[in-house]
């Protein structure tokens, strides 16, 4: 999954990359206002971390241009102050959840999630496709109930497949979700990723339609409709 941290307190930036990197998140820094506006106007986030205090341009400015372009990936604010008329103006604003510094990071992970789930429709924490589960929050994969060991790479494949199993994922969404949009990855590794992937699961649940990309299917289940958008 491909977060945008948008934060200018370089620590605390440093601690939440290492943190959300081995929560299995791609992570996108941006410093200011301005560059996180770009950023999130000119990429596609799974999800956003920002801080209201930043330089250029504040968190709120920025977050009100995202809706106002129809950007409607989830965001969770941060703020060092937590007056009540703050958190609803960042409510009001587009904003899907609010954290008040400091904070924990377990809290965090936590509010992330549940925000991921809510924008897939989801009820539970767990995602679970025929015989496979995923738990987000404890990073674990089981299939028929015995589980199974995932390299980084694999496992952030198979959750974003798995997150998005209601549709058609092109190749270059998936390769900018589970490698970074800088990383030059060709589709060629990606394509060598999923036939590890498939192996280590023994089960087609995978399903490549061509041209198109990768789907979550499983037996019995009404297969997505391939869109126009090619891979």
């Amino acid at each position: 999954m491909r977060v945008l941290l948008v934060e200018d307190e370089k620590r605390l930036a440093e601690d939440l990359v290492e943190t959300l990197g081995a929560a299995g998140f791609v992570v996108d820094v941006a410093e200011d206002g301005k560059s996180a506006w770009f950023k999130g106007d000119t990429e596609d986030y799974d999800v956003v971390v920002l801080d209201l205090g930043l330089p250029q341009m504040d968190g709120l400015s920025v977050l009100k241009k995202w809706r106002a372009a129809g950007r409607s990936m989830p965001v969770l604010i941060l703020t060092a102050r937590g007056n009540w008329t703050e958190r609803v103006d960042g409510i009001d604003a587009g904003a899907d959840d609010y954290l008040v510094k400091p904070f924990q990071m377990e809290e965090l992970l936590a509010r992330l999630h549940a925000i991921l789930r809510r924008s897939a429709g989801q009820a539970t924490s767990v995602l679970t496709a025929g015989p496979v589960e995923l738990d987000p929050r404890q990073m674990r994969v089981s299939v028929g109930g015995s589980p199974l060991a995932l390299s980084p790479l694999e496992y952030r494949a198979l959750h974003y497949l798995m997150h998005n199993r209601r549709r058609i994922v092109p190749q270059h969404e998936l390769l900018e979700h589970i490698y970074g949009s800088d990383d030059g990855r060709e589709t060629n590794a990606l394509e060598a990723l999923i036939g590890r992937l498939r192996r280590k699961l023994g089960t087609n649940i995978i399903e490549t339609r061509r041209g198109f990309g990768y789907t979550i299917s499983v037996e019995g289940e009404t297969a997505p409709e391939a869109s126009s958008t090619t891979s």
